[in-house]
């Protein structure tokens, strides 16, 4: 089969990232699969708690990535600056290993209180994290949460980056302008991912799996008609699980004995979308940017032009 909406006869791309996170936490704090239930004084230090988190990046990642290895896919990996500060060597395997290093922030935090410089910093400083212990520079971001101020769009622009994921709007990839130059975006998911299926709404390996599985098969059909994407996000220590490495892998097996279906990075989405004159231009996607600018700009995050 044969259509114009991606090259190389594909008919439905699969976007998976791998999200370096662990190590890169808040020292102190609620998180991991200990909240709700044991309400510790954040004066004191949750170790039990920082070990979940280590599962990450000693145990999680490298199974996923030979996960990709089997498959002979590629992923994209959002990386937190910190993170990769602690643990560099595996930042490094996985470009090595022929995945993407993208932006996730200097630290694990929000940055939608931030001013324009001190955010452009916090961008910055993640940008040299990742290029310390990869050697190369990321094109793509993702802010902690998905949320970022009125000024991300533009600092990313600025400083050299393609895409963001930042919208969970449609499937498949889409361009924005951003002070009228294309920039592209290429959704992220918040249905097929890891933390709020597993640790959110405690979906079993069964639910999900059932759930990729769906959301697949309808992509599919309607992939015949329409440019379509699968978006599918992973965490260190969440799907990286034994057990949940496995469910992916039967997912992956089924999913790719499909004619025309392959697993691309999401700078490769991103290049094609900026190349490609039919690709979707949705010049209202960020209406509600510029309203909250024009209405409240002044009175929280200083707005750059």
């Amino acid at each position: 089969m044969s259509n114009s909406f991606w090259p190389d006869d594909i008919r439905l791309v699969i976007s998976i990232s791998m999200q370096f996170e662990a190590g890169g936490e808040a020292p102190y704090g609620p998180g991991g699969p200990f909240s709700g239930f044991i309400d510790m004084d954040p004066a004191y230090p949750d170790f039990p708690t920082k070990s979940w988190y280590r599962y990450g990046y000693v145990e999680g990642i490298q199974r996923m990535l030979d996960l990709w290895d089997k498959h002979a896919i590629k992923v994209t990996s959002h990386m937190v600056g910190s993170a990769v500060d602690r643990s560099p060597a595996v930042a490094r395997e996985i470009v090595e290993r022929g995945h993407e290093a993208a932006a996730h922030g200097r630290d694990w935090i929000l940055q939608v209180d931030l001013q324009e410089p001190d955010e452009r910093k916090f961008i910055r400083d993640n940008v040299d994290s990742i290029r310390r212990a990869t050697g190369v520079a990321p094109v793509g971001y993702n802010g902690a949460a998905m949320r970022g101020t009125v000024n991300t769009l533009k600092i990313l622009q600025d400083e050299g980056f393609r895409y963001h994921i930042d919208d969970v709007s449609r499937d498949e990839p889409f361009l924005i302008p951003v002070r009228d130059k294309d920039f592209a975006v290429v959704p992220y998911s918040l249905t097929l991912n890891d933390i709020v299926q597993f640790e959110g709404y405690k979906f079993t390996n069964t639910e999900y799996e059932r759930q990729l599985k769906d959301e697949f098969d309808v992509l599919y059909e309607e992939a015949a008609t329409r440019r379509r994407m699968m978006s599918i996000s992973t965490h260190d220590r969440v799907q990286g699980r034994p057990f949940r490495v496995r469910s992916l892998d039967r997912f992956l097996d089924y999913a790719l004995k499909h004619k025309g279906v392959v697993c691309l990075r999401k700078d490769t989405i991103a290049d094609f979308a900026l190349t490609q004159p039919s690709i979707l231009r949705d010049l209202n996607a960020h209406d509600e940017w510029a309203d909250w600018e024009r209405r409240h700009g002044e009175q929280k995050i200083r707005p750059i032009a």
